[in-house]
């Protein structure tokens, strides 16, 4: 046995365990002055394959009672109550081996007092948040503080790669690097991901991932995919119609399992299926719990505290409950609807099982029964061991501005010195001089168009150091750190005092006094806004709205749009091996009589005519983000033929045109209407990119430091946020064309908000196609939830919606019967 790994195999022998092969790979990699990117499945100690080495490497040079004052160790972690529960383990560890280490919790809930007590007396290891460490970084003594890292552990990086937290976690590395003369070891956690490669490079910066490592554990995690089917299918389905019809079949999952997690895709749906669930089963009350984003950081951490004593039988929860938190009672994971991706659904599966060895169990509930679908289409992927890769971000300008300001507040920044280190970052490799001398006349004038205001002019040249001497200035930017940007939350709190949790304002401003609404699981009056909090009072009545978040839309992802497509082209041929095909086949059956279900090399058309109109459907399996951009082109391009107006719908399997006229699709297909000709320029028209670029601007403005958004207790107003931001984009379009940060909004309504490199190869895969057009009596299956979308954006109420449905399915299943 090698000695300096001596403890470690005797704390694992103290717990019942042998380590695994990547964890003492992880153990050598590190003490030998590696640094790397480990790659593990869910609940098999990928902690311990990281913390222990650290351990192990002070072990080697010093006493076991020795104190080695400082921070040593960051681990970075994305989510607060990720935090909570890798703090715990680690210390854990320490007090078993008498290690006289403290590990501290920095994030956005540490109080006042915590920091100052951090400040005083730093501990040796750090869990800790991304913007929490530039908030550190913002402080006049963070090089002291930070001179004897040895080490940056960047845990779930696949949830911070592809996004600006992500961003700025490279840019604190590389600033860390260079405080510690380069000696710093850097290493990162990622579970599913296919760009291991890449993932490893943006991580440790270009000059350090060739000399990196990448390890992958060799362990098998067994995961069980079941769908809950429905006893019947209904050959008209729409979404969001079967889900809580199943609780019948999802009941007796939850009463036979210790503790269940049932995962929704947005905190709306989990709102709604934790009164559904309690409605079904009263007697759960008291045991069932609700988690999600908005909720107070209070209510939350009782979830996750009684969690881990195993005191509750169901919480229902979103994407807040996905990563790495050990829940031991978790036995079974339940997700709702599709997951959209491959990744998100084996991440959500990990959450049962959660140790070595043990079996993940997930079940899949559809929202509707072509969805199923989806079932056979995860399982396949995760059992070939197929997932999506995060696409790194480059050029963020907002955020190097941000950032810049950060070193200026906290004592200033030589550039030169500096842009050495950013170029190390992938982000930035490629920025050039052009774009740095930019950035610096941004924070120091304020560019070209704002130059003339002092507000703008936060930076000063101070002999070559870039600084920041306006306290105010000062004190405004450590309030804004951070890249998280949403519409502006309301607190909301009770009369009597006691918080629950935020709104957004958008829903907020649609309620009037005595309106009543549910959250955190409570019927609630509102009352009135006072000091930008929402007040209310409990209510009686047992029904309200639902309040609706942004961001609540998920992309299908490109891996699972075409595994959907290959299940789709196998059932064709007469393979229906998985039982989810199997029970959807008298849909596919009749789809058939019809119409066709298109096969992978074949575009479907279908055009009918109804009381509504006039209607086009197209099946391109592309998901709906690609088909709300893609039905804009399409009606663009036949709106040229002859003047028509049209009203678009769309699914994750395809879009509708309709109008109220005859629409010339024969003559719209021989004039090539799928070419990528001039597609670029039909995007921009077809859909008011100026207005999206716009909206997103607000948040690229927010976090380049050009809007404050108020004081603590004093936040300002959605629409003066978005007045002050459209003003600004006004000034720069009219005045600053070449403007970075107003290009940058624009490039990233197109890759991160319109996906338009996918959208150009799904127009590519259908130039590759046969396209089929087949005029049909009535609306197909394929093409009923589409037309669903129609009725949704009526702003009818949930009970005329059901009924108007349930009509136009019975008069569609007649007519199925009839033949």
């Amino acid at each position: 046995m090698n000695d300096k790994l001596a403890p470690a195999y005797y704390w694992f022998a103290s717990k019942g365990w042998r380590p695994f092969p990547f964890q003492e790979q992880a153990w050598r990699a590190y003490l030998d002055g590696k640094s790397g990117l480990l790659n593990a499945p869910t609940g098999s100690g990928k902690t311990y394959a990281l913390w222990m080495p650290c351990l192990l490497e002070h072990l080697a040079c010093h006493d076991i009672a020795e104190v080695t004052p400082g921070v040593r160790v960051l681990w970075v972690t994305p989510l607060r109550a990720l935090a909570k529960d890798i703090q715990r383990a680690m210390q854990e560890v320490c007090d078993d081996l008498q290690l006289r280490w403290a590990v501290g919790l920095r994030t956005g809930d540490t109080t006042p007092s915590q920091r100052q007590a951090q400040k005083k007396k730093a501990p040796q290891a750090l869990v800790i948040t991304p913007e929490s460490i530039h908030v550190l970084m913002s402080q006049s003594d963070y090089p002291n503080y930070f001179k004897d890292l040895s080490c940056v552990i960047v845990d779930e990086w696949h949830e911070l790669l592809g996004t600006k937290r992500g961003v700025a976690t490279e840019l604190a590395i590389s600033r860390l690097k260079a405080l510690t003369d380069n000696r710093l070891k850097v290493w990162g956690i990622s579970a599913t991901i296919g760009n291991l490669p890449q993932a490893r490079r943006v991580l440790l910066g270009e000059d350090l991932y060739k000399k990196g490592i990448t390890l992958q554990a060799q362990i098998d995690k067994q995961v069980e995919v079941t769908s809950v089917l429905p006893d019947e299918v209904e050959k008209f389905p729409w979404t969001g119609h079967l889900g809580t019809r199943l609780l019948p079949k999802i009941m007796p999952i939850i009463e036979q399992s210790k503790t269940t997690l049932l995962f929704t895709n947005t905190r709306s749906q989990t709102e709604l299926w934790y009164q559904a669930i309690l409605k079904f089963a009263p007697d759960l009350s008291g045991v069932i719990a609700m988690h999600h984003g908005s909720m107070d950081h209070d209510i939350r951490g009782w979830v996750e505290d009684a969690l881990h004593a195993g005191k509750l039988k169901l919480v229902v929860c979103t994407s807040s409950l996905d990563l790495g938190v050990d829940f031991r009672p978790v036995d079974t994971v339940i997700q709702v609807g599709g997951p959209k991706g491959v990744a998100r659904f084996f991440q959500r599966a990990g959450r049962s099982g959660h140790q070595p060895g043990s079996v993940s169990k997930i079940y899949f509930v559809p929202t509707h029964s072509l969805e199923l679908v989806e079932g056979a289409a995860l399982r396949e992927a995760i059992a070939e061991g197929t997932f999506e890769s995060r696409k790194p971000l480059e050029k963020s300008l907002d955020v190097l501005v941000q950032y810049l300001v950060t070193l200026a507040v906290s004592g200033g920044f030589k550039p030169l010195k500096i842009l050495q280190e950013i170029k190390n970052t992938y982000c930035y490799r490629l920025l050039t001089a052009e774009e740095w001398r930019w950035c610096l006349e941004f924070i120091t004038t304020g560019g070209k168009s704002l130059g003339q205001y002092d507000e703008f002019a936060k930076v000063y040249n101070d002999d070559g150091v870039y600084k920041i001497i306006n306290k105010r200035a000062a004190t405004r930017h450590k309030l804004s750190i951070g890249t998280i940007v949403g519409d502006p939350a309301l607190s909301v709190k009770y009369l009597s005092g006691g918080h629950i949790g935020t709104v957004e304002e958008s829903f907020i401003s649609r309620l009037s006094p005595g309106d009543t609404f549910w959250f955190a699981g409570k019927n609630l009056e509102f009352v009135r806004i006072k000091d930008l909090t929402v007040l209310v009072r409990k209510s009686s009545k047992k029904s309200g709205l639902t309040p609706q978040w942004g961001g609540g839309r998920l992309p299908l992802s490109n891996m699972l749009a075409d595994k959907i497509r290959d299940k789709l082209d196998r059932a064709i041929k007469g393979d229906y091996t998985d039982v989810e095909m199997q029970t959807i086949k008298p849909i596919l059956d009749l789809q058939r009589q019809w119409s066709i279900v298109p096969p992978k090399d074949q575009l479907l058309i279908e055009k009918t005519k109804t009381r509504y109109g006039f209607h086009l459907f197209f099946y391109s399996f592309e998901g709906m983000f690609v088909h709300e951009v893609l039905g804009g082109v399409v009606a663009l391009r036949i709106s040229r033929i002859q003047p028509i107006s049209f009203s678009i719908s769309m699914n994750d399997y395809g879009f509708e045109l309709l109008s109220d006229q005859e629409i010339p699709i024969e003559e719209a297909l021989e004039y090539d209407l799928f070419t990528e000709d001039q597609l670029m320029a039909d995007i921009q028209e077809s859909i008011n990119m100026t207005e999206m670029a716009k909206r997103k601007f607000r948040d690229v403005a927010t976090i380049s430091g050009l809007i404050f958004q108020g004081y603590p207790g004093k936040g300002i107003r959605a629409k003066h946020l978005q007045a002050s931001s459209g003003i600004l984009y006004k000034v720069f379009e009219e005045y600053d064309q070449d403007n970075l940060l107003l290009r940058q909004s624009m490039e990233e309504v197109l890759t991160l908000q319109l996906e338009h490199s996918r959208l150009f190869e799904a127009v590519r895969r259908i130039n590759q196609q046969k396209i089929v057009l087949k005029e049909t009596i009535k609306p197909t299956p394929f093409a009923f939830p589409i037309l669903v979308d129609m009725f949704r954006r009526q702003n009818l109420t949930s009970e005329q919606l059901a009924d108007r449905i349930q009509k136009m399915q019975m008069q569609l299943e007649k007519a199925a019967g009839n033949q």
